[in-house]
């Protein structure tokens, strides 16, 4: 897709949607905002200047000089209830800043808004892979939107509750759902009365199970 990175990865990482990343990748945008060209050239390892204009060398380095390998770039998101998470955007800003939210880390980028939600219930463990038994973190990039099969957070739009719900997401025959990867639970025609909170960039077992 993009210097070998699939295009929900480009898009998480610049902070954009998929379809933004479809017209760069097809020259149908015709200029980059300065903070996705740096994301972009980061992330891809090709130099601003040669991203924007086409001008100069693609790279900083000597194409005979193999580059050192690099450390794991690491960021750190909040983890949130899925009550918060089905509140809106300025609600759960608000919450970031406490400090009594616990924090882990990822080398997967959710953007600026990124959170994790810990997985409750059994509606997202399958017998085979992938499967997400409760307990498990999942994280979550606000405002980016899937591609078909990936897993995303939901949430219904109005009614007495803001919680969430966590799913894959599946198009069909021009129609959307959420679909659980337990067969036990029906799978959720994505209409009107949904809204997708986010995609999610990466999944990991909390440490504690382990202690």
């Amino acid at each position: 897709m993009v210097s070998g990175k699939k295009k929900g990865e480009v898009a998480a990482y610049c902070g954009v949607a998929n379809s933004a990343v479809t017209q760069w990748v097809n020259g149908d945008s015709k200029s980059l905002k300065p903070e996705n060209l740096f994301a972009l050239a980061e992330l891809t390892g090709f130099r601003a200047e040669w991203l924007a204009v086409g001008k100069g060398p693609e790279r900083d380095i000597d194409a005979n000089v193999k580059p050192a390998l690099q450390p794991t770039r690491s960021f750190d998101y909040p983890e949130i209830s899925w009550v918060q998470a089905g509140m809106p955007v300025e609600a759960v800003e608000l919450l970031r800043s406490k400090d009594d939210l616990a924090v882990h880390a990822s080398d997967a980028w959710a953007g600026t808004h990124g959170f994790w939600l810990r997985v409750t219930g059994p509606s997202m463990t399958s017998q085979a892979m992938p499967t997400f038994p409760e307990g498990v973190l999942i994280l979550v990039a606000p405002g980016v939107m899937p591609e078909n099969g990936q897993f995303v957070v939901a949430k219904i739009v109005g009614g007495d509750t803001h919680e969430a719900t966590f799913k894959q997401f599946i198009r069909d025959a021009g129609r959307s759902y959420l679909k659980p990867l337990n067969p036990a639970f029906p799978t959720i025609p994505l209409d009107d009365g949904w809204t997708i909170v986010g995609t999610v960039v990466d999944a990991k077992m909390p440490k504690s199970i382990f202690r």
